[in-house]
């Protein structure tokens, strides 16, 4: 059943774009895809644990709207972000007669929707590409903003470009079959988003934290489009991260090393929980960020089920290497967005090693 339809616009001038959320929208593809991209033909590509559950609907949907349709399955898992795999999806698209009006379309998480885009941005120097998240971390951050990409053994998300969607549908249905850690594991970008942001928005999932778990429709639905929104006023000001968009890497910086280091052994979400609470202890270390804030944050973070502490078994040594080799550096120097009180941040480049060691510590 069909419920009520949110409409988010990123406004970015001529690459302007919708974020449509809503239960039961996911079969209207085919027929909102035809109006952006009037070609001959289309691409679908999903992963190994979603192709089985929504591929089907989605492909017979473009179907019926006149495009043949070359669907094409990676597996599961962040190892699937790659540039070996991107050179698979090449040659697909080669077979599938994927031209330059021809749209590809990103049935999955994340890890498919930074696959997919880079591979739209790339082929052909770039065909429309419309993402359908089908994860809570890909719903309220990986598919809005146009970052795309594939991970290098330098790092996470080394390899990329920004490069815009046409449509964004996130069908709220499709996060019903999630398993409880991945769900949660989303969650840790909402955080996030109401730390660095909006207050208001951090508070309201203080408050609605146990019907958020519960995965009550309407706030569910709520919680997407609220995040959709913040991210969309950051990306309409800053595209391509010249400044005001740095925001959103709040918490990624340890996090991102945290992830190099576990081999991707934890969710993304979980590994930003961690970054966000070390960021967070480095500001209060500094007297930037009040006790309280820290407290709120991580007692927020713990209800949601979410990890405060980088594991005791990591090499801080290598944490601070892998720092260093973030793409966020700049001029030899490693920024980390710092919260200076819920909803505030500010960004600094003079963190020095005993720092980063005391808030991976947790002293």
């Amino acid at each position: 059943m069909i419920g009520q339809v949110r409409e988010i616009r990123v406004e970015l001038g001529s690459r302007s774009y919708l974020v449509r959320v809503g239960r039961g929208i996911l079969p209207a593809i085919g027929a909102l895809t035809r109006e952006l991209c009037p070609a001959p033909t289309a691409a679908v590509i999903t992963d190994s644990n979603v192709g089985p559950l929504y591929a089907g609907p989605v492909v017979a949907s473009l179907e019926r709207a006149g495009y043949r349709v070359r669907l094409v399955t990676v597996p599961a898992g962040d190892a699937s972000k790659s540039l070996a795999q991107a050179a698979i999806l090449y040659d697909e698209m080669a077979a599938g007669r994927i031209e330059r009006g021809s749209p590809l379309i990103a049935l999955g998480g994340g890890m498919v929707g930074d696959l997919t885009g880079f591979v739209a941005a790339t082929w052909l120097r770039g065909v429309p590409f419309i993402q359908c998240p089908t994860t809570v971390e890909a719903d309220v951050d990986a598919s809005v903003g146009g970052k795309t990409g594939v991970n290098h053994p330098a790092g996470k998300n080394m390899v990329g470009a920004f490069y815009q969607p046409r449509l964004v549908l996130m069908d709220v249905g499709t996060l019903d079959t999630l398993e409880d850690r991945d769900f949660r594991a989303g969650l840790a970008e909402s955080v996030k988003h109401g730390a660095i942001r909006d207050a208001e928005f951090f508070a309201w999932q203080e408050r609605n934290a146990d019907r958020i778990l519960a995965r009550e429709p309407e706030v569910v639905a709520e919680l997407l489009a609220r995040n959709v929104q913040i991210k969309a006023q950051v990306v309409s000001c800053d595209e391509r991260e010249a400044g005001l968009r740095a925001i959103l890497n709040f918490g990624h910086t340890i996090g991102h090393a945290v992830e190099s280091l576990l081999r991707y052994e934890w969710r993304h979400g979980e590994c930003v929980a961690v970054g966000m609470v070390a960021a967070a202890r480095l500001a209060a270390r500094r007297c930037l960020m009040a006790p309280s804030d820290l407290e709120r944050l991580v007692s927020l973070l713990r209800r949601l089920g979410l990890p405060t502490k980088v594991p005791e078994h990591l090499d801080v040594a290598r944490i601070m290497d892998l720092t260093r080799l973030d793409k966020k550096v700049s001029a030899g120097k490693v920024r980390f967005v710092l919260v200076t009180g819920l909803g505030r941040t500010t960004i600094v480049d003079d963190v020095t090693p005993e720092e980063i060691r005391a808030a991976t510590d947790g002293t």
